[in-house]
């Protein structure tokens, strides 16, 4: 069965790193659902964030070969209930008289923030759970979707629970 799991790399902040990390993937043909990288409180090093459809064989393999990598620290798959997901989005709609309203009235139940208004345009910025921003896209599709852009998952583990330890 095929689940999205959400994996948590660690590795040194080197150029050529995140290259090694994509090129493993496709080597194996494995897809990437997002990726989020980003240097973290230790400068030395970066967080990589995949997200990935798959089964637990896939998995599995994936966490083997990630841990195998030259410049790779640590790998963790975060579980669903001890791991707090997040996204950004940005979508830029049509402006006009039969959607403005419904376009505004939905960023403020989503807790969307109006970024940018224009005669033909309204971007709403929406953070939250990816199942947040998929149902506040397919919210938007029949008001007419321009454009937008995600930002991919990022990821940390709830509570005292951290990843990063002066060990490494």
């Amino acid at each position: 069965m095929s689940r999205r799991y959400v994996i948590a790399v660690y590795v040194d902040n080197k150029p050529g790193v995140l290259t090694r990390v994509s090129s493993m993937f496709t080597r194996r043909a494995f897809n990437i659902d997002t990726l989020t990288v980003g240097e973290i409180e230790n400068p030395a090093y970066s967080r990589i964030t995949i997200s990935l459809s798959g089964d637990e064989y896939t998995k599995n393999q994936i966490v083997a070969q990630l841990n195998k990598l030259h410049n790779v620290q640590k790998v963790k798959v975060l579980a669903d209930e001890s791991a707090i997901r997040r996204e950004l989005m940005i979508i830029k709609m049509k402006n006009n008289p039969h959607n403005r309203a419904e376009i505004m009235a939905a960023a403020e139940v989503y807790k969307g923030k109006i970024i940018d208004y224009s005669v033909e345009t309204i971007s709403v910025e929406v953070t939250g759970e990816p199942v947040k921003i998929d149902a506040f896209i397919e919210l938007m599709k029949p008001l007419g979707i321009l454009e937008m852009c995600r930002t991919g998952i990022v990821a940390i583990e709830r509570g005292s629970e951290t990843m990063f330890s002066q060990e490494i």
